[in-house]
């Protein structure tokens, strides 16, 4: 039995809905239920015609399936439309936001440059400042220092005068070697003047210290200075830069933020802490100068009171010559007696640090036998420490007090020399003192140059 229109291009068709799938849309689909149906092939003279008309009556949708996926793929549309339009929106707003943010944190950061800008110019102008009056306050004290020099060197006329009327009198007969009132006031003098002269050498060396330190704080301050004005530059150019500049380009590694890089509170701290060196430095070689003004007019002062009063004494007779002679050899025994002592203590001393080389070589030895202890046995433990420190520390004692001992020896070598040469002027006579000292101290520097004037 034939179905109406169901010829050749009816099957073809039939054919084509049970082996094709209908095309995928731009916006998926729901799937639908397909149905397959089974048909029994027919081996009779209508066998075509039945397989045909099974075909077109199962393979196809039916008619509300075809309308709710149409419904579905409208609905599927206009949901897709307003999710891209809402996504056109977002993306644009975020887009306006961007680029709000962007000139914002580039005004931000351009502000923020200035202020930086304000803030090292403070500093470099501080720092120039402090540049500025320490190379002059260097100037003065390098002018005062010449003032010492000057002192110093005058000092050599008033000890030169002393000691030659000291050897001048040696040349006393016996019976007037006695001591008196110009022979203490001649040592006195002499005393006095190497008194100032170790003043004033501990002042020039002070003073060439503060130079010192002048001018390393003085560097120290001239390379903050320069560092701020190379950044300064830098910054500058840094905050003429704009978007539409043609000299910029990326640089991913620069958002990388340096280790040793400094914060604004250390940054400011370091040039705050020189500037504040340099002013500590500033007022040390203020009040520097201040002390030498008064060191060089008490020095003439004393000079010149103490030559006043040496003149006075020579006038007056040489009666007590002898009682200061045997005072002098006195002192001069116990001087000699100290030197032997000391010169023994000295010697002890030596093998004392001698016989600890025994022991230290033992110590060291272990503690290098130590050293090969495997893995966690090389301990820091108190064995490791206890004996070669204490060896140490007292052989370094020793050595101490032996540079303590032979100084003191110096020092005594010193004293034994000055008080042999005391000893032996006492030989001077009244006509020496009248006739050679007295003129000879006519020479005596004026209160000018003894205050490093002249």
């Amino acid at each position: 039995m034939a179905c109406p229109g169901g010829g050749p291009g009816a099957m073809a068709q039939a054919g084509g809905l049970l082996t094709k799938e209908p095309a995928p849309q731009a916006v998926p689909v729901s799937d639908l239920p397909m149905k397959v149906c089974e048909v029994a092939l027919k081996t009779g003279p209508d066998s075509s015609s039945g397989l045909a008309t099974a075909a077109f009556r199962t393979a196809k949708y039916l008619p509300p399936e075809w309308h709710q996926r149409n419904s579905d793929l409208y609905h599927k549309a206009f949901a897709g439309c307003g999710q891209a339009e809402r996504g056109r929106a977002e993306a644009k707003e975020l887009a306006e936001h961007a680029a709000a943010a962007a000139q914002r944190a580039q005004q931000d950061s351009t502000a923020t440059l200035g202020q930086r800008l304000q803030d090292i110019h403070f500093w470099k102008a501080e720092l120039q400042k402090e540049t500025e009056d320490l190379d002059a306050e260097t100037g003065l004290l390098a002018a005062q220092k010449q003032r010492l020099e000057r002192a110093l060197d005058a000092t050599e006329v008033p000890y030169a005068i002393a000691t030659d009327n000291l050897q001048c009198r040696e040349r006393r007969q016996p019976p007037d070697l006695v001591s008196d009132e110009v022979e203490r006031e001649l040592l006195k003098e002499v005393e006095l003047i190497r008194n100032i002269q170790e003043l004033l050498k501990r002042t020039l060396i002070q003073a060439g210290n503060q130079m010192r330190l002048n001018r390393d704080q003085k560097e120290v301050c001239e390379m903050d200075w320069s560092d701020k004005v190379e950044t300064y530059n830098i910054d500058v150019n840094c905050g003429r830069y704009s978007n539409q500049s043609t000299n910029v380009q990326f640089h991913p590694g620069s958002v990388k933020f340096e280790e040793s890089a400094s914060t604004p509170e250390t940054w400011a701290k370091f040039s705050h802490d020189n500037i504040y060196r340099a002013e500590r430095e500033k007022l040390a070689s203020i009040n520097l100068r201040a002390l030498i003004d008064n060191i060089l007019h008490d020095v003439s002062e004393d000079l010149r009171m103490q030559c006043a009063a040496v003149n006075e004494a020579f006038a007056k007779r040489c009666e007590e010559l002898c009682d200061t002679k045997h005072k002098l050899v006195h002192h001069l025994k116990k001087i000699l007696k100290e030197v032997g002592d000391q010169e023994a203590n000295i010697a002890a001393l030596k093998q004392a640090i001698k016989d600890k080389e025994a022991p230290l070589k033992v110590a060291q030895t272990r503690l290098y036998d130590r050293s090969f202890r495997p893995n966690v046995e090389l301990c820091r433990d108190e064995a490791q420490f206890s004996e070669a420190e204490e060896l140490t520390e007292s052989t370094e004692s020793l050595k101490k007090k032996l540079l303590e001992s032979e100084q003191c020896l110096r020092n005594l070598e010193d004293t034994r020399m000055n008080l042999e040469k005391e000893i032996a002027v006492k030989t001077s006579s009244i006509f020496i003192d009248r006739q050679k000292c007295m003129a000879h101290r006519t020479r005596y520097p004026v209160v000018l140059k003894l205050a490093g004037y002249q």
